[in-house]
């Protein structure tokens, strides 16, 4: 039997609350994954809410995993169709969840306990699911979570919490009313009061857009970088020849390949564009999101994967603006649900990966974030 982290947004949470709890599911993207784990009956999944960084619950799988695609939840879309059947051992409403940084949890896990509570490191744990997880650190989070379904101790949500896990609802057409959060708008201004403008991010956004030329061109695709970041990203990365275009092999109007051309960094093969990534740190996020916002508003039926790659710090920001008002009224469906987020540490980590060159590119999928998991 093992243990595998099972992630929930406040909103699929709640949704999971309000059904009969036997079901939990995971992206078709993680399919490889869990058939190469071999997931199945008896083993247990840890049940973590992100945004408020709390452990919610255990639920013991009683099942091979299988394919439904009806949607499970009546209040929100499912796409989640990748499933299994479970048992709940322990299921806490968000307020009774434990949070990861409680005292009780951070100084006994193994990837915390050697850490100052303010540090991020450990989140590279939560980032995608299901992941599998050290046993001893697992059998400590079902123990503890077990005492707190009896004695219900309260844990109150602070204002940052009760911000995050309050969702607004605008109706974008007659038919269809789409959830999102309305984040506070980011300025220049508050990016330099957060510190995060400096000479070595601005070097290290570089450094990210080298991998993953690097990463892309050992998967054998064609790559694309902006003119203006060439000079630098070649003093780090040297390609073969022919693998950095000069021109796009595109054909679009000229204002659809102008966007296309300010994009951080494509990967491309023959005449179409496979997977597009903004590389944000000291920028606005909002800019580059809007480019891809852009892209597929110009091009509703481009099929392309899109990612927002940042430091992980910036992940709640990237994914505030991803879910603006603005981007879930697009044509093709909400850019939340077309665009998601890897971290900086997950490329470095995927650009050491000795046997890039056997594989495919949806390897980033499994480091890729969605705004709604």
């Amino acid at each position: 039997m093992n243990y595998y982290i099972d992630l929930f947004s406040p909103e699929t949470a709640n949704a999971f609350s309000k059904s009969d709890m036997q079901i939990s599911g995971f992206r078709p993207s993680k399919k490889t994954y869990i058939k190469n784990k071999k997931i199945g009956d008896g083993d247990k999944f840890i049940c973590y809410c992100t945004r408020i960084q709390r452990f919610i619950g255990v639920l013991e799988v009683k099942s091979k995993p299988f394919h439904n695609d009806k949607p499970i939840f009546a209040e929100t879309e499912d796409p989640f169709i990748l499933r299994f059947k479970v048992k709940p051992i322990v299921w806490l409403p968000l307020e009774y969840g434990i949070p990861i940084h409680d005292d009780s949890i951070w100084y006994k896990l193994s990837f915390t306990k050697d850490l100052t509570k303010d540090n991020t490191r450990w989140t590279y744990m939560v980032f995608s699911s299901p992941t599998l997880w050290p046993k001893k650190d697992c059998e400590l989070l079902e123990k503890l979570l077990v005492k707190q379904n009896k004695t219900r101790t309260l844990f109150p949500f602070s204002d940052d919490e009760i911000k995050k896990i309050t969702p607004r609802k605008i109706r974008v057409s007659s038919k269809k009313e789409t959830t999102v959060s309305v984040p506070e708008e980011e300025t220049e201004e508050t990016i330099q009061q957060s510190g995060e403008i400096t000479f070595k991010e601005q070097r290290e956004s570089i450094q990210v857009q080298a991998l993953l030329s690097e990463i892309g061109e050992k998967l054998n695709f064609k790559i694309w970088l902006p003119r203006a970041d060439r000079n630098r990203v070649l003093e780090i990365w040297k390609p073969k020849q022919d693998t950095l275009l000069e021109e796009l092999p595109l054909v679009f109007d000229d204002v659809t390949l102008k966007t296309i051309k300010n994009i951080d960094v494509l990967w491309i093969r023959r005449r179409s564009i496979v997977r597009a990534f903004e590389v944000e740190d000291t920028t606005s996020i909002y800019s580059g999101i809007l480019r891809m916002a852009d892209l597929l508003s110009l091009q509703p039926m481009i099929d392309i994967k899109i990612h927002i790659v940042a430091p992980l710090s910036r992940q709640e920001a990237v994914f505030d603006q991803i879910t603006r008002p603005v981007f879930a009224v697009m044509e093709r469906a909400p850019l939340a649900e077309l665009c998601t987020f890897i971290p900086y540490d997950s490329i470095y980590e995927l650009s050491k990966e000795k046997r890039l060159e056997y594989m495919t590119d949806t390897i980033v999928d499994t480091y890729a974030q969605p705004a709604n998991e």
